[in-house]
């Protein structure tokens, strides 16, 4: 799916821009930041492998949330001087693709279940 390799090319980004962190953060903000983006690609990816919509669906919304979280951690990155804002602004427009693509999966699925005869 191209949002899961989208979210893989987040994930490689956030690797990337975290790598020179204080080791201070570690077991902070690096370690939470990587995790959130990690999150992106393998909740779409359990969502993938799900049968049913409902099961699809919450799995997408989970990966919407780390979305949401690494675009939050990326905002904070960026105000302690931590991350260029030029990095931190093309990962964050990565993102707002993943989130408006996942929407739309969301939708399509939402709209197939409406569309199954009722037992």
């Amino acid at each position: 799916m191209p949002v899961w390799q989208l979210a893989m090319e987040v994930a490689e980004q956030v690797f990337s821009i975290t790598n020179d962190l204080p080791k201070k953060e570690d077991y902070g903000l690096t370690s939470q930041i990587r995790r959130s983006s990690v999150s992106v690609s393998a909740n779409i990816a359990e969502a993938f492998g799900r049968s049913t919509a409902p099961d699809k669906n919450k799995f997408y919304d989970y990966s919407r949330g780390s979305a949401f979280e690494t675009k939050s951690l990326l905002i904070y990155g960026n105000k302690v001087g931590y991350f260029e804002t030029e990095s931190s602004q093309n990962i964050n427009e990565k993102l707002n693709v993943i989130i408006y693509n996942l929407n739309k999966v969301k939708l399509a699925l939402s709209n197939k279940t409406k569309s199954l005869p009722q037992t």
